[in-house]
């Protein structure tokens, strides 16, 4: 009896004592979405000066669906969190909390947002930038264009050489075979005489 009794107050001590660590750790504050895009955004909080924080603890959920997504940091100071893999015209809220040696503190007030659609976020574009993407996008291709030029034109070049060369090489043997065309004429055309002389007639 007396080893049940102490069992009791000893659970009932160590809960208490949670429960005190855990009430010391205030919830995050001025918990804010920035960045919100059609597929991601980020979540960024204030922690209380004092609070003996070494982590954080985000809760993420589309509204009126269960499902929930939890991601959890511990040995940090980021007081920031990227949101990825969103859906596209929809509603999430988000909680964060702090995470300390004793636990985790209370969640923050829930932070509502919805994901802009894909046509929505071309449209809101300023001109500026639609402007500054189009010349990236027209840069790369006058860079393309202008390596692919480079090539054709070295290619044009090496041919070009190529065939001088050879050019060349069938000028210079031109002469010499000239040269042996008209000796080999002429040996055919004037006979040799071993015994010299014209040849002349008995009378």
């Amino acid at each position: 009896m007396n080893i049940t009794c102490h069992l009791i107050k000893s659970s009932f001590f160590s809960f208490l004592l949670f429960a005190v660590s855990d009430s010391l750790l205030s919830a995050p504050l001025n918990v804010t979405i920035k960045e919100i895009e059609v597929n991601s955004a980020v979540v960024t909080w204030e922690t209380p000066e004092g609070d003996p924080v070494i982590g954080f603890a985000v809760t993420q959920q589309k509204k009126d669906v269960r499902m929930l997504r939890f991601i959890q940091e511990v040995n940090t100071t980021t007081r920031s969190c990227a949101l990825w893999g969103l859906d596209e015209d929809t509603e999430y809220i988000v909680h964060v909390q702090s995470i300390s040696m004793g636990g985790s503190s209370p969640p923050s007030e829930p932070v509502f947002f919805r994901t802009p659609k894909e046509s929505e976020k071309l449209a809101s574009m300023s001109p500026d930038e639609l402007t500054l993407e189009e010349m990236g996008q027209a840069a790369q291709l006058r860079a393309g264009e202008v390596i692919i030029i480079a090539v054709v034109l070295v290619m044009w070049a090496g041919v070009i050489a190529l065939f001088c060369r050879q050019y060349d090489i069938i000028k210079d043997n031109e002469p010499n075979n000239n040269k042996d065309k008209a000796k080999n004429s002429s040996e055919c055309s004037t006979p040799e005489h071993p015994q010299g002389g014209l040849l002349r007639s008995n009378v």
